[in-house]
């Protein structure tokens, strides 16, 4: 299916437009279109079908659950939510808060918080079609395994302590409450449907225009950077181009969905694997406006412990996989 958007790409570029194929400017020209009508093609399809699923969750009685069982289930799951749930790092922020007001042990919460925004489906669609089963399969364990260890960490520092005083007064009081015996009427079809399409609509709202920014600078990369310049610069396999690719995403905000061109171009331009994975990761996880609004909720102390702890799974990661990958 996905050649039907080059197809569509080719046409609209070189026979609409009249631009030359192999020039700079058609091939940036032809990687906007292609990657632009793939991505929202695939967003509006797969927030759609997701969301008429999650349309009679309850959300009270997930809490609840996660609360009960196993802390390592409990992590597990809240990993595995994250992963499956269409938000970006600042759009988790609510559901985090949400958790928290529940009584969720921080650090299940937290293993969500980490692992949504880096684990997205239409991310993992487009992986599939770019690098194949093994190294999407590879992302998605890498993203749910920093959520997990993170989660373990900040219960291990009891982080909750950490938290803003009206955090973790609402965070005390909900413990003690022990309210998991909400009911929830079940919904029909239309009802789904309207909740499917309020959703979609408000996650593209959200998410377009870094789609077309993500997308804008994939395409430049693809078109105009000199093909051996990330190869000379980042992609001999240096240790410190790891952590350079880390520390030059922190200011480069996007959601999983529009950094994956970007992801794609540099993978192309001849920069490894793993430094790729890093800089990526780097851009959705450890975002500016997501820590803007995490400290209305938590201290700089906790802030801070996050962040590191981001920046040193992000380098530990790119180092393993272009060990592992190395040509």
């Amino acid at each position: 299916m996905l050649s039907i958007f080059t197809t569509f790409a080719n046409w609209l570029t070189y026979s609409v437009f009249g631009l030359v194929p192999g020039s700079k400017l058609g091939g940036a020209v032809q990687f906007f279109i292609e990657d632009t009508t793939k991505i929202f093609f695939l967003l509006v399809l797969m927030i759609y079908i997701i969301a008429l699923i999650r349309a009679s969750l309850n959300i009270e009685r997930v809490r609840g659950y996660l609360a009960k069982n196993n802390k390592f289930f409990g992590y597990l799951m809240g990993s595995t939510f994250g992963a499956i749930t269409p938000f970006c790092s600042c759009s988790s922020i609510p559901i985090f808060l949400g958790f928290t007001s529940a009584g969720i042990p921080v650090g299940i919460t937290m293993s969500f918080l980490l692992t949504s925004p880096l684990i997205n489906e239409v991310a993992v669609l487009l992986l599939l079609s770019l690098v194949g089963w093994e190294i999407t399969l590879i992302y998605v364990l890498v993203g749910m395994s920093v959520g997990i260890a993170g989660g373990i960490f900040l219960d291990f520092i009891r982080a909750e302590k950490l938290l803003q005083p009206f955090a973790l007064k609402a965070y005390q009081t909900a413990k003690l409450s022990n309210d998991d015996n909400s009911t929830k009427t079940k919904l029909s079809f239309k009802e789904r449907h309207d909740f499917a399409k309020e959703e979609l609509l408000d996650i593209l709202g959200r998410v377009w225009k870094w789609v077309f920014i993500g997308v804008g600078l994939g395409a430049a990369l693809h078109g105009f950077v000199p093909d051996t310049w990330f190869q000379e610069n980042l992609g001999n396999g240096q240790w410190w181009s790891v952590p350079m690719a880390v520390l030059a995403g922190i200011p480069l905000y996007s959601n999983a969905t529009g950094i994956i061109p970007i992801m794609e171009s540099l993978i192309v331009k001849g920069l490894p694997l793993g430094t790729t994975l890093a800089f990526c990761m780097s851009t959705v996880a450890a975002s500016f406006p997501e820590f803007i609004l995490l400290k209305q909720v938590m201290t700089w102390k906790l802030l801070a412990i996050i962040f590191m702890l981001l920046l040193m799974s992000f380098t530990l990661v790119g180092w393993v996989i272009n060990i592992l990958y190395v040509s």
